[in-house]
């Protein structure tokens, strides 16, 4: 038994707007395909005709005409904008670790690993969990290598610039 042919009357400007879509420039391919499919809809052709002639399925098709009946030409065209994931740190979770790493590294430890931070970050109850990528993607947005004895800034005896010839970088 052959399915019911899909009744898709296109709106004039919604015609009108598929046109100058597929007529500009540089588009994200899905899309123009949609806009084609609406297009051949629009004209009376089937959805099995146009799923010959266009890189889409019969069913795809159909799925492009019920959006466009149900909800308009953006709900045809675009995909639905997605949530993400809930971000695992907040913002006063992620100053606690960064004022955390700053400081000096737990005893017995030379400088601050980024295994070492996930587990004194949980150790210490500023998150409830943490992540080596979660704690890396943290370091690297503030610039931080705290496992560079290099790039730790601490003074203290002997931590004067001295210049080539030995003397201090002060004295001239």
């Amino acid at each position: 038994m052959a399915r019911r042919p899909l009744s898709v009357p296109v709106r004039p400007k919604d015609l009108a707007r598929i046109e100058e879509l597929v007529r500009s420039g540089v588009q994200q391919v899905r899309v123009v395909s949609r806009a084609l499919a609406l297009r051949h809809l629009a004209r009376g052709a089937t959805a099995p005709r146009v799923a010959e002639g266009l890189p889409l399925s019969a069913k795809a098709v159909r799925e492009i005409a019920h959006r466009y009946n149900s909800g308009g030409l953006d709900r045809a065209l675009y995909d639905r904008q997605c949530p993400g994931a809930k971000p695992l740190l907040d913002d006063s979770q992620k100053q606690r670790l960064v004022a955390m790493v700053c400081g000096q590294p737990p005893e017995g430890r030379a400088r601050w690993t980024v295994r070492l931070i996930a587990a004194e970050a949980v150790k210490r109850k500023l998150v409830p969990r943490a992540g080596r990528e979660t704690i890396r993607v943290l370091l690297e947005s503030h610039d931080l290598k705290p496992w560079r004895e290099k790039n730790v800034v601490r003074g203290g005896v002997g931590s004067e610039v001295r210049r080539e010839d030995g003397g201090r970088a002060g004295d001239l």
